[in-house]
């Protein structure tokens, strides 16, 4: 006698059972069978029908066949302790400059045999605030009071001139929102001066001089767990209608940001087993 066969009737069971056992009994009590294992598929004759039991799912298990997802971390020591704890001989890892981030695939192809590639082992960088905060004020020209209280709020990050130095330019800018600036000069080393002069009751008042240096120059850590980079700011300045505004431009931060990225992957290629090879490039999507 010829079966109709129908649609699996795991599912079906998984919905009137709360586990894997519950599924079992159903099962031997339709099909009068003395035991079913997990980890197979059964056919079962129930009356003119033959039903699918597919029990070889995850749920049926002690615990899972493969190691499956993708673990993100955000710097070099916890990515090489995780990468200890699950890496073989054949996983493979690669550095993505363009994304600036490094995958491992701890389960990745053997060269006689394939393999899922589903456990994956990802270093994603973020910016520490620091550089967020530069960047963001970048090539930006803002007026007095604002550019005073950056610099305030970001004493910490400045080499030169120092903290202290430029504690003071703050303090000079903010006590001159009021002036009329008339005219700006650069001077032998590079430096600018500003003449301003404020007026008082609508007259003019006392006159003076604010000079600011040519470049700054910062220590700032791109990524979160990275070393400080040198980073050069040169000073921008815009003087119309006697208002000073102000601003910096950082010198060329792709290529700090390319350098630290550089230094991040040379520390993960000398903290793995030298037979395995940080690739230039991406894995294969999961």
């Amino acid at each position: 006698m010829s079966h109709n066969y129908s649609s699996p009737l795991s599912a079906h069971l998984s919905s009137t059972a709360g586990d894997a056992q519950a599924v079992i009994d159903v099962a031997q009590r339709a099909a009068d069978l003395k035991q079913l294992e997990t980890g197979r598929v059964y056919a079962v004759a129930i009356g003119d029908r033959v039903h699918q039991i597919d029990l070889t799912g995850e749920q049926y298990r002690d615990a899972p066949k493969f190691k499956t997802g993708t673990t993100t971390v955000r710097d070099v020591d916890s990515f090489l302790s995780y990468f200890e704890k699950h890496a073989d001989a054949s996983t493979e890892v690669f550095a993505d400059v363009e994304r600036r981030s490094i995958t491992a695939v701890l389960d990745a192809h053997e060269a006689d045999g394939a393999r899922w590639g589903k456990h994956r082992l990802l270093l994603e960088l973020r910016h520490t605030s620091a550089w967020t905060a530069w960047t963001g004020m970048d090539n930006k020209l803002v007026p007095q009071k604002a550019f005073a209280e950056f610099i305030e709020d970001n004493l910490v990050d400045l080499v030169e001139p120092d903290s202290a130095t430029m504690l003071e330019l703050a303090e000079s800018f903010e006590a001159t929102t009021n002036a009329a600036f008339q005219s700006s000069q650069r001077l032998d080393n590079g430096q600018r001066r500003f003449s301003y002069v404020e007026e008082v009751n609508a007259k003019a008042g006392h006159k003076g001089d604010i000079v600011i240096p040519a470049t700054l120059k910062l220590g700032l850590r791109p990524f979160e767990g990275s070393e400080p980079y040198a980073v050069v700011a040169r000073f921008k300045y815009s003087l119309a209608k006697e208002e000073l505004r102000l601003g910096f431009k950082i010198e060329r931060p792709e290529d700090i940001l390319t350098a630290a990225f550089a230094d991040i992957r040379t520390l993960i290629d000398t903290g793995i087993p030298e037979y395995i090879a940080v690739l230039n490039g991406a894995p294969i999507r999961a």
